[in-house]
């Protein structure tokens, strides 16, 4: 009798509402959370349907969020791949860059991330928090004499100084690898090392399945910086048919900007925009289940 009378108790307490105070804060973070979700997604509305006016609607409507009452599509249907420099030459650029970079990145700092979670070297505690180090070192101190070095080894005009850095593993992503992989349980290691596997067979077979929502997330933010860079690459390309997208955008804001064709400009940014949209949507699992997991393994 007493255990059913604690279950009825238990139950009425589920049913209970939550406090009002509760619910009040529930409501002003979800106010926030909506204003700002707002406030980001305007400039992308006002953006896609000013990218589909006339240059004449944009200078007299530039202020309007509401699409024109005849949407010019052959924007981006037609007009924006005859800009010179051409744009799609530039997408194709940074593609080639973005992937070959983060591919092999990835996968060396992943393996950087296996050694400093799961291996006993000597200077391994000094050698991971002198990679950190470089963390806090600002690109504008050692843009010059990165320049300089890259200019003497024939590098500048190249793709090599934005791809084979990259290639060499990425501080940010081996931290961020290390915790999530020193969550993974040693004795998996060690009953494998017992069956006569090899480091890095453990680190294909075991590592990498294990690790794989927080690889995937930080590969797509990698790609996310990659794709948008243009600091780098305003510095050491100067051919306009090995151009990034976002350094041809500025060349042509800068040519089309004079005839006030706006709207061509917008959408070409528009369409570089499309590729980070597209992974993000297609990936997001993999980011949220990276933060969710990463405290959990």
């Amino acid at each position: 009798m007493s255990d059913s009378k604690s279950d009825l108790t238990k139950y009425k307490n589920k049913q209970r509402p939550a406090p009002l105070h509760s619910r009040r804060a529930d409501s002003l973070i979800y106010f926030f959370l909506f204003s700002g979700a707002i406030i980001m997604i305007i400039p992308l509305v006002w953006m896609f349907e000013s990218s589909l006016k006339t240059p004449g609607q944009f200078l007299t409507t530039q202020l309007s969020l509401a699409m024109p009452a005849n949407p010019q599509w052959a924007n981006y249907f037609k007009r924006v791949w005859q800009m010179e420099p051409a744009l799609q030459r530039g997408i194709l650029n940074s593609i080639i860059i973005s992937v070959s970079t983060i591919v092999v990145g990835t996968f060396v700092s992943s393996l950087a991330a296996f050694s400093y979670s799961k291996l006993r070297f000597p200077g391994k505690a000094k050698l991971f928090l002198a990679e950190l180090a470089t963390m806090m070192i600002p690109f504008s101190v050692i843009m010059i004499p990165q320049f300089i070095i890259y200019a003497r080894i024939g590098w500048v005009n190249t793709w090599l100084p934005l791809i084979i850095p990259g290639m060499l593993g990425n501080v940010g992503m081996i931290f961020f690898l290390r915790q999530y992989m020193s969550g993974i349980p040693t004795s998996v290691i060690e009953s494998a090392r017992i069956d006569g596997a090899g480091y890095f067979r453990i680190f294909l077979q075991i590592m990498l399945p294990n690790a794989k929502p927080a690889i995937a997330a930080q590969g797509i933010l990698w790609f996310m910086g990659a794709w948008n860079d243009y600091f780098a690459p305003s510095i050491y390309l100067h051919d306009d048919a090995l151009l990034t997208v976002q350094v041809m955008i500025s060349r042509l804001n800068a040519m089309y900007a004079i005839n006030t064709d706006y709207p061509l400009l917008l959408t070409a940014s528009v369409i570089s925009l499309l590729p980070i949209i597209i992974v993000f949507i297609i990936f997001q699992r993999q980011i949220i289940a990276s933060v969710a997991l990463s405290g959990l393994k």
